[in-house]
């Protein structure tokens, strides 16, 4: 999956914290189910099987869980590529919805990837499969990039 070779500061505390979450029940991620698929400097899956209480009123996944499918994975995207100290947050996400999602689809993939990363600003996108390999949502974000604090 990941090669030891390729790794990063950011990546290793993702790992940890994926790691506990699965075992704790925390974040986000542990919230809705979402499990991680891959995990590789500036690129991540994570997959998440809808269910009926992710419904909006039409009776279909809701925009909001597909936007934070997006978001987590471009976000971790950004994580695992990050030195030692540093860390992000999002500052603009874009979500282009391309079909709906019934809530009984079966599990929906999402990869991350990191187009652009700067000393400040990084760039990213995203795509959600369906569980038939279609095109669902696919979306672009951009992050601001905290450096590790210097030591004096």
């Amino acid at each position: 999956m990941v090669e030891q070779a390729r790794t990063t500061a950011g990546l290793e505390q993702l790992k940890e914290l994926i790691n506990m979450g699965a075992e704790q029940g925390i974040g986000i991620g542990s919230l809705l189910g979402m499990t991680a698929e891959t995990l590789e400097p500036g690129r991540v899956v994570f997959v998440l099987t809808p269910r009926a209480a992710f419904s909006n009123p039409l009776g279909t996944v809701h925009g909001g869980i597909m936007s934070t499918l997006l978001d987590s994975s471009m976000g971790c995207a950004v994580h695992t590529s990050l030195p030692e100290g540093s860390a992000y947050t999002t500052l603009e996400l874009k979500v282009n919805f391309v079909r709906a999602v019934s809530p009984d689809a079966g599990p929906l993939r999402c990869e991350g990837t990191v187009v652009h990363l700067g000393r400040k600003v990084a760039t990213t996108e995203g795509r959600i499969l369906s569980a038939e390999g279609k095109l669902v949502a696919h979306g672009t974000s951009t992050c601001m990039v905290l450096p590790a604090p210097t030591r004096e």
